[in-house]
């Protein structure tokens, strides 16, 4: 990864559904937690994109979940055992590596923001072999995912770019981006439909070299 330069043009890559396409993790991981609690399963890809959000205590409450008769905070362990299990069978995104170095051959440099925990991310960039491509991946402190926006802020800070656009796949990167003085484009192949990311007031694309096409575009 590279040094602590400051100023200049950055990607905000954020990861889960946008790097890692896990969106069946995510589906089969809930759904063992649902099953031990007699609740209803998730049964379709559209089914997860219409019911997925942040922050990730509310997408569990409306899941039927109640966090009066056991903590989140043990939900979000057991979640997280399940995602490990299952989480080697996910591939990259379509697009992605060629959507990295496209950006980098242009000048960004590129980081990725996630609300993975930070060791978590590590072994996930370094598994998937790309860990390379980026100049720094910043994740969380805790598996609990309430919001990155915290170390979006302070990122921004210690970088201080001239110019960041985030690209992610939900309407919370949206908010982050918002919220952390950055640009955001979303791409609808993640964890939320493209009838949710409308609703964010930003572009949204079908891929990643669509969403990379328009950010290199608007540099002319």
């Amino acid at each position: 990864m590279g040094g602590l330069k400051t100023g200049g043009r950055w990607i905000v890559w954020d990861f889960d559904g946008t790097i890692l396409d896990d969106v069946q993790t995510g589906i089969d991981s809930i759904n063992v937690l649902l099953s031990r609690r007699g609740l209803r399963t998730i049964k379709s890809v559209e089914d997860y994109r219409s019911r997925f959000g942040f922050p990730i205590i509310e997408y569990y409450r409306g899941l039927g979940f109640d966090f009066e008769k056991e903590p989140y905070s043990e939900v979000a362990v057991e979640w997280v055992e399940q995602y490990d299990r299952f989480v080697p069978r996910a591939p990259l995104c379509d697009g992605v590596t060629e959507a990295v170095e496209r950006l980098a051959r242009a000048g960004w440099g590129e980081i990725v923001l996630s609300a993975t925990e930070q060791g978590m991310l590590t072994r996930q960039l370094t598994g998937l072999g790309i860990i390379g491509l980026f100049d720094e991946a910043v994740g969380m402190d805790n598996i609990e995912a309430h919001t990155k926006l915290p170390a979006g802020i302070a990122w921004r800070e210690r970088r201080k770019p001239e110019r960041a656009v985030m690209i992610g796949d939900t309407v919370h990167d949206a908010e982050v981006a918002a919220k952390a003085g950055f640009e955001c484009v979303l791409v609808a192949q993640g964890h939320q439909s493209r009838e949710k990311l409308a609703a964010a007031d930003v572009p949204v694309f079908d891929t990643l070299a669509e969403a990379a096409d328009s950010i290199l575009k608007s540099e002319k």
